[in-house]
């Protein structure tokens, strides 16, 4: 990802060139990280800190494991 004088990290953040922290994240991303089993939204989390781009199906997979 160009991050056009910025420096993109971990699970999609970036800090532009102005050294303002944000993050795209996909409009469904609470079902993953807020969902009602406790042991799912804590899957999906781990499964999210491991990525520099979030990748929906990885984070579906970890709630069906």
């Amino acid at each position: 990802m160009a991050a056009a004088g910025g420096n993109p990290s971990q699970c999609r953040w970036l800090k532009d060139k102005f050294g303002l922290s944000w993050q795209i994240i996909p409009r469904n991303m609470s079902d993953f990280l807020a969902n009602s089993d406790p042991a799912k939204a804590k899957r999906a989390m781990d499964s999210m800190l491991k990525m520099s781009k979030i990748e929906i199906a990885e984070l579906e997979q970890a709630i069906q494991d």
